[in-house]
């Protein structure tokens, strides 16, 4: 009898360890900066939020692993469960119809416009941005946008967008003015009522042009020359000058071409020839005769008297400085005779004369000298001779011929 209550105890004591018991799951619940700890067998977050004495108004979320809930149906088996708790909050509404006010648990700005019934799409204007956590109190502006057509480089590019100027709306969409172009309507006006925007591509071309700037010529006198002698002293070199030619292109096409002012790049040497001033006398024998003379030249002499020789209609019978026309009087072309007027010659087969009269010469401006005559005397002549300038020398003497 003893043997068997023994064996009844045994098996009681074996069927109590064997049978399963409660075991509590670690909840966290997180409301706002409130962190709530408890332990439960449930898995219904509202007998959770029950034990934790926590109540959900009909605005408010429930999200577990970053999802909405409903607090009445059970989750899965879980070694632990994290709960947020998403108090809703006030937040205004502006749109261009007026403005709302909205209680609401949204995480982000976005998601309280698509609670407010809001379709978001591209192009609208959302400040804060859509993803912006979303904050009590917090005013939100939404502008639907509009659908634009941009006309660009050949073809017709839709857009959307709620932007007030058209600069910020081409900006938006990815098609910024850049450089020189320019956009109809301009970019600072408001977007157009028939939704339609040029961009007009501007670039400008600049061509240069190199252009030879020609060198001067010019005399320098020189004491090492001997009179009437030349010599180059610099060469002369052209100097360039850079033109440049600027045209705008709209499109494309050509609406405006500029010739800028040139440049000069490099400035032209002169051409410098020097002539000499070194003044010798000298004495020399001609016609048997001994003469002194500081220059001499070699010129082509004619002959003239009053009338011509006869041939004159009209008679001149004074030189330019008031002496008769005889032999003795020479003329020279009118630069020559204000060089030398007075000046005493020896020419040969003429003998001695002074340079008192004026004449015409030559057109190919070879050196000239006209002999006088009488109408008595005169001698017709032609052809080219030596002419000396006797001494003394003048005090001011004609080192450059005209």
């Amino acid at each position: 009898m003893r043997r068997r209550c023994v064996f009844f105890l045994l098996s009681l004591l074996t069927l109590t360890a064997c049978r399963p018991q409660p075991v509590g799951v670690p909840v966290t619940i997180l409301d706002g900066e409130t962190t709530y700890h408890l332990v439960s067998s449930s898995h219904v977050p509202a007998e959770w939020l029950q034990q934790a004495g926590l109540a959900l108004d009909e605005t408010d979320r429930l999200l577990y692993q970053d999802q909405v809930i409903a607090p009445g149906e059970s989750l899965p088996p879980a070694e632990a469960y994290t709960l947020e708790i998403r108090r809703a909050v006030p937040v205004t509404i502006l749109t261009p119809e007026g403005q709302r006010v909205l209680q609401t648990s949204a995480r982000t700005v976005g998601e309280a416009l698509a609670e407010a019934g809001l379709a978001i799409r591209p192009g609208d204007r959302i400040l804060p941005p859509p993803e912006t956590p979303l904050t009590a109190a917090m005013t939100i502006t939404w502008q639907a946008g509009r659908d634009l057509i941009v006309l660009v480089d050949g073809r017709e590019v839709p857009i959307r967008s709620a932007a007030p100027t058209v600069g910020q709306a081409l900006a938006e969409a990815g098609l910024p003015l850049t450089a020189l172009d320019y956009s109809i309507p301009a970019e600072d006006e408001p977007l157009p009522a028939d939704g339609r925007i040029r961009i007009v591509r501007v670039r400008e071309t600049v061509t240069l042009t190199q252009k030879p700037v020609p060198y001067q010529s010019r005399f320098e006198a020189s004491a090492e020359l001997d009179l009437d002698q030349t010599a180059l002293l610099q060469a002369g070199e052209e100097g360039l000058a850079m033109g440049r030619t600027r045209v705008r292109l709209e499109d494309n096409v050509e609406v405006a071409r500029q010739v800028e002012e040139e440049t000069l790049v490099r400035p032209p040497q002169d051409r410098v020839v020097g002539y000499g001033t070194k003044i010798t006398i000298r004495t020399a024998v001609v016609d048997g005769v001994t003469i002194e003379y500081w220059r001499v030249l070699y010129m082509y002499a004619t002959s003239y008297s009053p009338c011509g020789g006869g041939t004159q209609t009209v008679c001149y019978y004074y030189t330019s400085s008031g002496k008769p026309v005889q032999k003795g009087v020479v003329a020279m072309r009118r630069a020559w005779y204000y060089a030398f007027r007075g000046q005493p010659l020896y020419i040969p087969g003429y003998g001695r004369a002074t340079v008192e009269d004026v004449g015409a010469g030559f057109p190919d401006g070879r050196y000239w000298i006209d002999l006088g005559w009488s109408e008595e005397e005169y001698q017709p002549m032609t052809g080219w001779v030596t002419v000396y300038f006797l001494t003394p020398v003048p005090a001011d003497p004609v080192y450059l011929l005209p």
